[in-house]
């Protein structure tokens, strides 16, 4: 059992308040999250794309298993943080791949985050009802 843990390559992505732990191993293409095969838990070929681009940016579509992790945040975020995951864990497999991960600027983590809400104003930038008179 500790050897099949040591062939695994870890990586963690964050995206909005989503965070994603991935296990990525050699094998055959199997990808599953949180339990679920990736077709089920990310429904939309554009989630999928967003969630997969690490591996087509590679070619290794089929080289790799996954199993991830993944909770907070929606769908958009959760699968920023999972494509995060999975091109740093990519990196830890081979540090070759740096160049081409980075080229498409999958390897910078996306800083922008929900503002916060401001006391005196009913959200985080919109006023309160402006009265003259």
């Amino acid at each position: 059992m500790a050897e099949a843990a040591s062939k695994d390559f870890i990586g963690i992505g964050r995206r909005k308040t989503a965070v994603a732990r991935v296990l990525l191993a050699p094998g055959s293409g199997r990808f599953v999250v949180n339990r679920r095969p990736l077709d089920t838990y990310f429904p939309t070929d554009t989630l999928r794309g967003h969630a997969l681009q690490p591996l087509v940016a590679i070619d290794g579509a089929d080289k790799y298993d996954l199993r991830v992790n993944v909770k907070g945040g929606g769908p958009n975020g959760q699968a920023g943080a999972v494509r995060l995951g999975i091109a740093r864990a990519l990196l830890k497999v081979d540090a070759a791949m740096r160049p081409t991960l980075k080229s498409q600027g999958l390897l910078t983590r996306d800083p922008r985050m929900k503002e916060r809400k401001k006391y005196g104003q009913p959200g985080a930038r919109k006023r309160f009802q402006f009265s003259k008179r």
